[in-house]
């Protein structure tokens, strides 16, 4: 029970309002020890209700102890604008009868605007480390009064190149704070290094294996290529039971083109990828979380963060990069506790990404066949112990015969070898400058 923690009566009533009576396992694991201020290292799998755990101990701590004329006390790192709105979402929840500000930093929004919202000293603030850098570099804001620091999604920081920001922003913070890094995965390079760096004697807490929930039901189809998988994709939210669905695609223009296609056979749905304008892609998700579309074709972009109920449906249009990326893009169903369905479409290129996953994680997704829409491609002939597909080898070069062929010469090419080639006649005078070839003198008689 949340009672247990013995939180600030504003959170206990927050947390109330909302129905929460049973907290998750990351968060009975979390909330103790950071309440009594231990730095902490969480790796928890996607939905689990790792925000909430941070963020309760983090407030209680705001809230226990007033400091009006204090600035920062709480920075949250994330690495995505999507993934900032939905901290900030929970944020408000759980502050709305406490008077605490929060603010959001972010890009995608006027640079003034968000200095203003810093001068009025809000004590919460959810940062992206790129516009943070840009504020703190020219002196919008500083970190003096920072309690705690979180690190949210760590990991997704890092591979986007967040490194030196990351330690830059941890590196203005007093010495005495607080610092919370979560993390979907610890296998990564990056975190274990940062993790040194910034933590203090941290705790570890690792709810379970990063690998993906029980409940949701992983499936995988053989394609031919796009144009079938556009048919499959058609065929599957048309005739597959779901609340909301995702699609993953690699680029932005195939999710563009697919989610035109959609359109066309009457799917309401909408697009989400890097070169939206922020204000859109907030419009859109409204428009999500309101039914008004029920799919999103998305980039890798929208894989981290998005917290959508109702999420039942998952589709990847083109096979993840990594089995970290996998989980995140899977992990936007069966949330909290709820079933789901993910369905991989597999080209004959995809299998061996595929078949990477699977050793990764080690499952194996269950195979699928649409009677209509049937594959030509049923799979590689052979596999490998690894369950990769076996190449086919180019035959070497016979190199007796290239040497004969590279020894025969045509006769016409030494048939006139060694032999001078008689000069051509000319008829032309002799050019200026030129001169006639020495004749030898007649030897004259004396009496002549």
């Amino acid at each position: 029970m949340f009672a247990s923690f013995d939180l600030h009566p504003k959170l206990t009533a927050a947390i109330e309002q909302h129905g929460w009576t049973e907290p998750t396992d990351v968060q009975t694991a979390s909330i103790p020890q950071a309440l009594d201020g231990k730095d902490l290292l969480i790796s928890a799998e996607t939905g689990s209700g790792k925000t909430a755990a941070y963020l309760l101990p983090a407030l209680h701590r705001v809230l226990s102890e007033r400091k009006p004329k204090a600035g920062i006390r709480v920075l949250v790192m994330v690495p995505t604008r999507e993934l900032a709105q939905q901290v900030m979402k929970d944020c408000e929840a759980l502050t709305q009868q406490t008077g605490l500000k929060t603010v959001i930093i972010r890009g995608g929004q006027e640079f003034q605007y968000q200095a203003s919202l810093l001068r009025r000293n809000p004590e919460i603030v959810i940062a992206t480390p790129g516009r943070m850098t840009e504020h703190l570099n020219k002196n919008s804001t500083d970190l003096l009064d920072v309690e705690c620091l979180v690190l949210d999604e760590c990991d997704r920081m890092l591979d986007m190149g967040f490194r030196d920001e990351v330690l830059a922003i941890a590196g203005q913070i007093r010495n005495d704070h607080q610092t919370l890094l979560l993390s979907a995965t610890l296998k990564h390079r990056g975190v274990s290094s940062v993790a040194k760096d910034i933590l203090n004697d941290a705790e570890f807490i690792q709810i379970k294996p990063e690998m993906l929930q029980e409940n949701i039901r992983q499936q995988r189809i053989f394609s031919d290529g796009p144009a079938h998988k556009t048919k499959l994709v058609d065929w599957l939210l048309s005739h597959e039971t779901f609340q909301k669905a995702i699609v993953f695609t690699k680029t932005r223009v195939q999710a563009e083109e697919l989610a035109n296609n959609l359109r066309l056979h009457q799917k309401r749905v909408a697009t989400l990828h890097g070169e939206i304008e922020q204000d859109e892609r907030n419009r859109i998700m409204t428009r999500f979380r309101d039914g008004v579309v029920d799919v999103i074709v998305a980039t890798d972009l929208a894989a981290r963060g998005l917290d959508v109920e109702g999420v039942d449906l998952v589709v990847n249009f083109d096979i993840a990069q990594s089995g970290d990326e996998h989980v995140h893009r899977v992990g936007r169903t069966g949330r909290a506790g709820q079933s789901g369905l993910a369905v991989s479409l597999v080209a004959a290129h995809d299998y061996n990404l595929m078949s990477s996953i699977e050793r990764y994680l080690g499952i194996r997704f269950e195979p699928r066949e649409i009677d209509s829409l049937k594959a030509k491609y049923k799979g590689p002939a052979k596999v490998k112990s690894s369950g990769k597909a076996v190449g086919h080898k180019k035959k070497k070069a016979d190199t007796t015969t290239s040497r004969k062929k590279a020894s025969k010469v045509r006769k016409r090419q030494t048939k006139n070898i060694g032999k001078r080639r008689a000069p051509a006649a000319t008829s032309q005078p002799i050019e200026d400058g030129g001169f006639k070839p020495l004749k030898k003198k007649k030897n004259l008689a004396p009496d002549e």
